[in-house]
């Protein structure tokens, strides 16, 4: 039987066609399997399905495998094909499958690696129900699972010959499909022989032939097969219309490559080769630069390249652009110094009044390089509110010393390239603006304002903008800042960089730590008007195109100005008032109007309409259970005032006023310090047990909060139980322990400019604030007493009436 039915096992071998079918109709009723025997021998087959009525040759390479091929081919055994789930060495019940193929063994061949090859003939379908042994090899328990796909319904010759059409298309289609396939399709007339043998070769995954094995249907097995066969069609038509195109695109360019270098030979004989011109202006540039050994080995490696290029190819601008950029900055160039301090020091304070810890760092600075010769130039952070001049001031700064001035805006800066610039492999790359920026100086020690840092935007789709700005604002690594489209590190360390922000809070900790800060909290009163008089008055003058006998603004206009239509730290908006009280003068002039030089109080509300702002006075007599307070805020000091009223009740305390938390647990640690020393203080401490307690703040549309109010809401607190009253002359602050410690606050300077504004005489505050006292100007402090204290105990005694 087996030498009748072989067909060219020499071919098969060869590698020809992998898979043939070797039984006809005949052949199945002799080989036909009544039942297995109670033991069947299981090969599990690893990678691939086996199929009834197929010839396949198995290579097997496992001891196991080996042992059951001898034993079956020897006692002529049939044995159980059946796929492997994975491709484990020894598998398991669970690692098979459960539906595999009897087969006979029809040829082993032992090959020259130690591997056996088996030729294997399929016969019928069967159900493992388990493994019996798996030493020496596998042997289970299975079952016939008789093929119902044999039975051919009438109506299959459509099915079929649609299927035999889209196998033949698939391997004209696919190259690496071997020819003997064509033959072998076209002279199978067995519906059921055609179906196996295109499963057998259809090119999907093992899971997926596993159920074609499966199914036990011949029109739903064919449907399945066809629909998988008209997909794999769609997808070799798709790849050979790539191929087709990809082919066209490169006859293409080799048809361009022809005539651009036909195109270059023309334009050197007539001289005029835009190449060549380009690459002698950039050597010409390159001969003047004072750059270091390795920058200008790049430079002309670079160069090299562009020579190479023809002015028409794809990357030519993009180089070109290059080489301009790494030959216009500014390597090694540096403008001098001034080192004259005096002059220096005049300069700064000819623009901005005040500000003295930053014009003493400047100094400081300058004197350092004057005696050393070098230094890394400071990396200065200003911190202020708004209209304070931190970048104008990095102006002035520029021009003291003498150095080129650039300022960078990063207000909404969300792309790191922005800072390290993109790839010059990019179409439409760019560098990033620090060294855009320093291009644009035309030098490498310049003065770099970065306005608005604290705006920077933190970790986005585009990177982290912030964390970019480390390596720039590090001393220590800025030497060798590394920017992606010059592909070249380039020396920041003399840059002299002057960040500015309104707050810290929204700036990484990291970037804080590598920058020097200086902080600008605002100009008190006396320090507009100078500011005013000095440069905001002129500088309107000029703007408006008037002079000085035009009008005269005297001081208590602009004190009236400062304290009633403007409310901040900075000087825009007394600067924009300033302006319409000029323009006001240019239109009287312009219509040649009679006016007065002078410009009057009286004469505000016409110019400037209603006051935007009053300032609160102080308490015009002395009233028990209020008490004025200093608070701090971004537009400069304020006083407030702490009210307290008693009502029969159950001890409750009650605050209100828009308090944040922070001061309603200043109010609750007063209130229990003071039912705690009661005695001390002569309050009878039944009262507490027999009174509500309520505090307000006024002005309760405005939100406050911090601890600095604790000791005046205490004040407030004894002036109500013990009914005195409380001295109007006096304002306090301070935060307060549980234990009555007077802990010290920030702002003082504010809150004392705040006070004088108010006419308070004497101020309580903790003895720790000394200090601040003593480090502000001796003029801001004249008429006012300061009272030091360590703890709350000692404030009734100073404040009360007695």
């Amino acid at each position: 039987m087996y030498d009748e039915t072989m067909i060219e096992f020499s071919k098969l071998i060869a590698g020809e066609p992998e898979f043939i079918p070797l039984l006809t109709d005949d052949d199945t009723q002799d080989f036909g399997i009544k039942e297995l025997p109670s033991e069947l021998l299981i090969l599990p087959l690893r990678g691939n399905v086996f199929f009834p009525s197929v010839v396949m040759p198995i290579t097997a390479g496992r001891d196991k495998s080996i042992q059951l091929i001898k034993e079956a081919y020897k006692k002529k055994l049939i044995v159980g094909v059946v796929a492997q789930k994975n491709d484990v060495d020894d598998p398991n019940y669970d690692d098979l499958h459960k539906i595999g193929t009897v087969a006979r063994i029809v040829r082993t061949l032992n090959m020259p690696d130690g591997t056996t090859m088996v030729i294997i003939q399929g016969i019928d379908r069967f159900r493992l129900d388990g493994l019996t042994n798996t030493e020496p090899f596998w042997t289970g328990n299975a079952s016939l699972y008789h093929d119902e796909a044999k039975n051919i319904p009438k109506n299959a010759n459509a099915l079929v010959a649609a299927m035999k059409d889209v196998y033949l298309k698939l391997i004209k289609l696919t190259p690496n499909l071997p020819t003997d396939l064509t033959f072998a399709i076209q002279n199978i007339d067995n519906p059921y022989f055609l179906l196996n043998y295109i499963s057998a070769h259809i090119d999907v995954s093992l899971e997926e032939k596993q159920k074609l094995l499966e199914i036990n249907d011949f029109t739903r097995r064919a449907t399945k097969v066809l629909s998988i066969l008209s997909k794999n069609v769609q997808m070799q038509e798709v790849k050979l219309q790539i191929q087709k195109k990809v082919s066209t695109d490169l006859d293409k360019q080799q048809r361009d490559y022809f005539l651009n270098q036909q195109l270059k030979t023309i334009q050197e004989e007539l001289g005029s080769n835009p190449t060549e011109q380009a690459v002698n202006e950039l050597t010409e540039k390159a001969r003047l630069k004072h750059w270091s050994k390795e920058i200008e080995t790049a430079f002309f490696k670079e160069l090299t390249k562009l020579e190479r290029m023809h002015s028409s190819a794809p990357d030519y601008s993009i180089h070109l652009n290059y080489l301009n950029f790494m030959v216009e900055l500014p390597w090694h160039e540096y403008t001098v110094d001034n080192f004259d301090l005096n002059k220096a020091m005049k300069i700064l304070d000819s623009d901005h009044y005040g500000l003295e810890k930053v014009k003493e760092r400047i100094i400081e600075y300058l004197a350092v390089i004057k005696l050393k010769g070098d230094m890394k130039s400071p990396i200065l952070c200003l911190v202020g509110p708004p209209g304070v001049g931190k970048t104008s001031l990095g102006k002035s700064v520029a021009k003291a010393i003498g150095r080129n001035y650039i300022r960078m805006a990063l207000g909404g800066l969300n792309d790191e390239s922005e800072i390290r610039g993109h790839r010059k492999t990019y179409i439409g790359a760019m560098p990033g603006r620090i060294l855009k920026s320093i291009n644009k100086a035309k030098s490498s020690n310049p003065v770099f304002v970065l306005d608005e840092i604290d705006k920077v935007s933190g970790m986005t789709v585009n990177g982290d903008p912030s964390a970019a700005m480390l390596e720039v604002l590090d001393p220590e690594q800025n030497t060798a800042f590394y920017d992606n489209y010059l592909d070249l590190e380039y020396d920041l360390s003399r840059v002299m960089f002057v960040a500015t922000a309104n707050s810290l809070n929204s700036i990484q900790p990291a970037l804080i730590d590598r920058m020097e800060i200086i902080n600008i909290p605002g100009y008190i009163v006396e320090e507009k008007l100078q500011i005013a008089k000095k440069h905001l008055i002129p500088k309107q003058l000029k703007e408006h195109g008037m002079k000085k006998l035009h009008i005269n603004i005297p001081d208590s206009v602009l004190l009236k100005v400062i304290n009633e239509y403007t409310r901040e730290s900075g000087v825009r908006h007394l600067e924009k008032n300033i302006a319409k009280l000029v323009r006001y003068r240019a239109v009287q002039l312009a219509k040649e109007e009679e006016y007065s030089k002078t410009i009057k109080i009286d004469q505000l509300h016409k110019i400037l309409g209603l006051p935007t702002s009053e300032h609160d006075m102080h308490l015009e007599e002395d009233t028990v259970g209020v008490v004025t307070g200093l608070a701090w805020t971004q537009v400069g000091g304020e006083i407030l005032f702490i009210e307290a009223s008693i009502s029969k009740g159950k001890g409750i305390l009650t605050m209100t006023g828009n308090l944040g938390e922070v001061m309603k647990e200043s109010a609750t640690l007063a209130y229990e310090y003071l039912k705690a020393h009661s005695q001390e203080l002569n309050i009878d401490s039944k009262i507490f047990e027999d009174v509500n307690l309520h505090i307000h703040v006024p002005e309760g549309a405005t939100p406050k909060d911090g601890p600095s109010a604790g000791v005046t809401m205490f004040s407030a607190m004894v002036s109500i139980f013990s009914n005195k009253k409380v001295k109007s002359n006096f304002a306090m602050t301070g935060e307060i322990t549980l234990r009555g410690k007077v802990l010290p606050v920030g702002g003082i300077k504010e809150k004392i400019l705040a006070a004088k504004r108010s006419n308070i005489t004497d101020i309580v505050i903790s003895e720790q604030n000394k200090k601040d006292i003593e480090d502000i100007s001796e003029k801001y402090l004249e008429g006012i007493t300061f009272h030091y204290v360590k703890n709350m105990i000692e404030v009734p005694n100073l404040v009360l009436v007695k």
